[in-house]
């Protein structure tokens, strides 16, 4: 995917975290994974869709950060459209959310 996308600037950076496995396929598809575990995938310049657990998903869509799946609203998979050069970042940053998966810390005093 050239750079200069909107998905290509997002495949170059997610994939350059570490352990981000980047699988491309036809149609624009970009799957992300760490391990076996899919942390989103884009849908060309149009979309991505992440899973996330049900209580970060209804966060997000109250917060307006991202809508619920266009095919599966009841699930935690949220969908985020993008609208241009400026929703980079936006997808960037739920990416990174579902990558660091603060949700699992057990952070004690």
């Amino acid at each position: 995917m050239a750079r200069h996308s909107i998905a290509g600037k997002i495949e170059h950076e997610v994939g350059s975290w570490p352990d981000v496995r980047v699988d491309v396929y036809g149609g624009g598809m970009i799957f992300f994974h760490v391990g076996r575990r899919e942390i989103g995938h884009l849908h060309g310049d149009r979309l991505a869709d992440l899973p996330l657990p049900v209580r970060i998903r209804e966060q997000l869509v109250a917060a307006g950060k991202a809508s619920l799946h266009y095919l599966h609203p009841k699930t935690g998979w949220i969908t985020y459209y993008i609208k241009g050069e400026q929703d980079v970042d936006a997808v960037v940053d739920l990416f990174r959310l579902n990558y660091e998966r603060p949700w699992l810390r057990q952070d004690r005093p």
